[in-house]
């Protein structure tokens, strides 16, 4: 389900932007100008639909310290909204008495504010106000999740609208906590609960990609990496098929090959560099940034990719000259599925626009708000065809 559009409002350096989302997008600025914001914008979605929404804010702070940091109005509300829409992923028919015979084009969009006095909730917790998932027929919108508050009404299998849930805990979202008898809600709620997000991967000493795996095959990496010896094991022995994987390694490193033995009770990897052909480096003995590389790599090659994969300034620790080796790794996840990059290098950037074509975008402040160079008050770039 490829998402089309994000919507952001009132967090953080982010007053209000829409933007889209392309198969591959690629941001790039400068500190401070709010790259990380959008990038966890994101995060804050796969959240609400893994149910993790509040413990996320909490995380960072509260809600006070994840609203809007600029001026307020005095009609702004201290609300925090974001909605993210899919591309038309059936082609086929939604509801027969609702007579909707396009495909199923949703978009699914959340308000968070600060808790009422009666709410169940603690004084600096995100409540939901509200939630919406609805889709376009023709030219009407048909509500698909609505919920106010405590309570929540869906469309059942027979597209009728039902209450679906009551009591909600003011931190709860309801697209977590429905589940049976909503197939869009499922399915928009396995849509982005599936997104990864990779960012500054631990390459300490006890970091978990030093660490030998569990000898399991892994379809794809873990948001920490630690499962990158099980990916590598299940590209070489599972798809038996490392070509991309062998190519990369070798762009980055010349001559250099990576040895994963079969997994007995752990799966590890080691790199073998041309200068040193008989004495294999494990990954407890490699460089931070040649462990944070192939971490990379195991995020864009492993034999299955997420819908949608995240990266925020995945350049960070490489050596300049590893960027054309990732950029080309990127463009061709980007075949694959979704990609979006944050990033500070402009290098990358450029980089990525050899392989791909694809114009990066400059992360820039406007009216002391986060924005997107070229982009226009209706959330669009007027150079895209």
């Amino acid at each position: 389900m490829p998402v089309t559009d994000i919507q952001i409002a009132g967090y953080r350096s982010i007053r209000k932007i829409r933007f889209p989302v392309r198969q591959l997008s690629v941001l790039v600025g400068g500190n401070g100008v709010g790259k990380t914001n959008l990038y966890r914008a994101l995060e804050l979605l796969h959240a609400a639909a893994l149910g993790t929404f509040a413990e996320e804010i909490a995380r960072e702070g509260g809600l006070a310290s994840v609203m809007w940091a600029g001026e307020r109005r005095v009609t702004d509300k201290p609300v925090l909204t974001l909605s993210a829409t899919f591309e038309d992923i059936t082609g086929g028919g939604y509801a027969p008495n609702l007579s909707i015979t396009t495909g199923f084009a949703p978009s699914y969009g959340l308000e968070t504010g600060f808790p009422q006095p009666t709410a169940a909730a603690f004084p600096e917790e995100a409540q939901i106000k509200s939630e919406m998932l609805s889709m376009k027929a023709g030219n009407r919108t048909v509500s698909l999740l609505e919920r106010r508050d405590s309570v929540a009404w869906a469309r059942d299998t027979d597209g009728r609208r039902v209450q679906a849930a009551e009591g909600l805990l003011a931190s709860e979202t309801a697209l977590s906590a429905l589940r049976g008898g909503f197939p869009e809600v499922d399915a928009v709620r396995e849509a982005l609960s599936s997104w990864r997000f990779y960012h500054a991967f631990r390459t300490d000493a006890a970091s978990p990609l030093r660490r030998p795996g569990l000898a399991t095959t892994a379809p794809t990496l873990n948001a920490d990496g630690s499962n990158l010896a099980a990916v590598f094991a299940t590209i070489r022995h599972i798809r038996e098929d490392t070509t991309d994987l062998d190519e990369a390694i070798d762009q980055a490193f010349p001559g250099a090959a990576l040895e994963v033995p079969v997994p007995d009770k752990t799966s590890s990897f080691s790199l073998v560099f041309p200068e040193f052909r008989h004495r294999p480096f494990g990954a407890a003995e490699l460089s931070d940034g040649t462990l944070h590389f192939l971490a990379l790599m195991g995020a864009l090659l492993s034999y299955r990719l997420p819908p949608f994969i995240a990266l925020n300034e995945p350049e960070n620790s490489l050596h300049p000259s590893l960027l054309p080796a990732l950029a080309r790794v990127i463009a061709k996840a980007a075949t694959r599925t979704q990609v979006w990059v944050v990033t500070h290098s402009r290098e990358l950037a450029d980089s990525l626009a050899s392989e791909t074509g694809v114009l990066p975008r400059q992360v820039i402040r406007k009216d002391g708000g986060t924005w997107l160079a070229g982009l226009n008050d209706l959330g669009f770039f007027p150079d895209e065809d």
